[in-house]
């Protein structure tokens, strides 16, 4: 176990304006913050091992207190404290569309930008080997769509029947969300309510076509996620430690990511881990290429790559790199990296790991053949307006080069809409960004002054 520092106790400071806590699954993070001039600065962090495997994560929370106030003299005890948290396994979802590239895809990326971990997703009517998948899954909450407005909806009502009849059976009974046609709601409430099962509505998250509607349904989730988090097993500390909602924890990073384009311009966000890579775009895209959609795309998007990681998918990252001597690199291989050889290897995979996951999350330009002719569309996620790259997280900011790894990322843009080789370049050295995207709901304006003041000084 990760050791805190031995450091004399600090001389004691006036108490922070607020606190963000983070409850990572290695690492439980503490932040303070003081209101100057409208806008928060950063005071101090204090840091212990996440104590979810012993059975309470308010051990690792008062750890980390104990480190604020050991190392820099800060009280954060009464401190009005806000909390995100990605451990105890995070918000595991299960989505059921009407159509693949419609309401289920819409669906995905609405649980997606609110933190969720989708570990299934399907189109059209279940059938039994996808209720037997559910069954293997056993997922925190399930979300049920489907069907524009006004439109097909004896198949959604199907769905909820079969998903009622297979949920009831699980030995924890998730909540259900339905974000489908209006016109099946009240079919699909009764359905649920009668099956003894929680049921949540949201608005239609494909009400029209070619219309998605993700943020409603993210607010749903996140209202679940936080209902969710203090009763999995360990967690319950954290419903003692603030008045507000918990959110998980990419979900406050996209926050962040928002209220940065709202005070700055359209960003792009790129989070390494030992075991995922998520990025965050915050952009319409260009003018230039909006009548080119063939499908709508979210403004404020999220991509989890589960194979791209520094530690736990080094192994994946570096076959894949092309490189002969990779096996050779991974002996440098640590968790924590302290070397020169150890933070080189770590430098190199962050590299591969950003270049490739901003490739998944970029869209790109398709051929598309018709009866008059060829023409040229987008597909997903166009980067091509984002005027900012944000590194943040351990593995990407802790190692020297993120700058210029993400430098690499935006250049040989061909047929992959990515941000401009001109783009800002910004590291988030002191991992605030999660901090500030917690803080984003209740004081957004102080959050995006604060962002508009990083930016404009870094």
């Amino acid at each position: 176990m990760t050791q805190l520092t031995d450091t004399p106790v600090a001389a004691p400071q006036p108490p922070p304006d607020v606190v963000t806590v983070e409850v990572g699954s290695t690492m439980t993070k503490v932040n303070a913050f003081a209101v100057v001039d409208g806008a928060f600065t950063h005071l101090a962090q204090g840091f212990a091992p996440t104590s979810v495997a012993d059975g309470d994560v308010g051990v690792g929370v008062a750890q980390a207190r104990d480190d604020l106030r050991r190392r820099y003299g800060l009280d954060s005890s009464g401190v009005t404290t806000y909390v995100n948290s990605s451990a105890a396994g995070g918000l595991r979802m299960s989505v059921h569309g009407l159509t693949a590239g419609m309401t289920a895809r819409a669906a995905r990326e609405a649980s997606l930008g609110a933190g969720a971990i989708v570990g299934m997703v399907t189109a059209g009517r279940l059938s039994p080997y996808d209720l037997s998948q559910l069954e293997d899954l056993a997922p925190t909450v399930v979300l049920l769509a489907g069907g524009v407005d006004h439109g097909e909806r004896d198949i959604v009502i199907d769905n909820a029947r079969a998903l009622a009849a297979t949920v009831t059976d699980l030995p924890r009974r998730p909540p259900i969300v339905y974000a489908g046609n209006i016109a099946a709601r009240g079919d699909v409430r009764d359905i649920f309510e009668q099956a003894g099962l929680q049921v949540l509505i949201a608005d239609n998250v494909f009400p029209e076509v070619d219309v998605l509607a993700v943020e409603p349904l993210r607010a749903v989730i996140h209202d679940v996620f936080s209902e969710h988090i203090v009763h999995a097993p360990g967690m319950s500390a954290l419903a003692q430690i603030t008045d507000h909602d918990i959110l998980p924890t990419p979900g406050a990073v996209l926050a962040a990511a928002e209220a940065f384009a709202q005070a700055v311009g359209d960003v792009l966000v790129v989070d390494v881990g030992g075991a995922t890579t998520d990025v965050h775009s915050v952009t319409d895209g260009s003018a230039e290429l909006a009548p080119s959609y063939a499908d709508p795309e979210p403004r404020a998007k999220r991509t989890v790559e589960g194979d791209l990681g520094v530690f736990v998918n080094a192994r994946i990252v570096a076959q894949a790199s092309g490189d002969a001597d990779w096996a050779d690199r991974l002996t440098h291989l640590r968790a924590m990296p302290d070397t020169d050889e150890e933070q080189a290897v770590t430098r190199w995979l962050a590299e591969r790991a950003v270049d490739v996951g901003i490739r998944r999350h970029a869209g790109t330009i398709a051929d598309l053949y018709t009866p008059t002719g060829k023409r040229h569309v987008v597909r997903g996620k166009d980067l091509t307006a984002v005027r900012w790259v944000v590194a943040t997280g351990g593995a990407l900011t802790k190692i020297p080069g993120a700058a210029d790894a993400l430098a690499r990322a935006c250049t040989g843009q061909g047929r992959h809409l990515l941000p401009p080789p001109d783009a800002r370049l910004l590291v988030d050295d002191q991992y605030r960004f999660s901090a500030l995207g917690t803080l984003a709901a209740h004081h957004p304006d102080q959050v995006r002054e604060t962002l508009r003041r990083w930016a404009t000084t870094a």
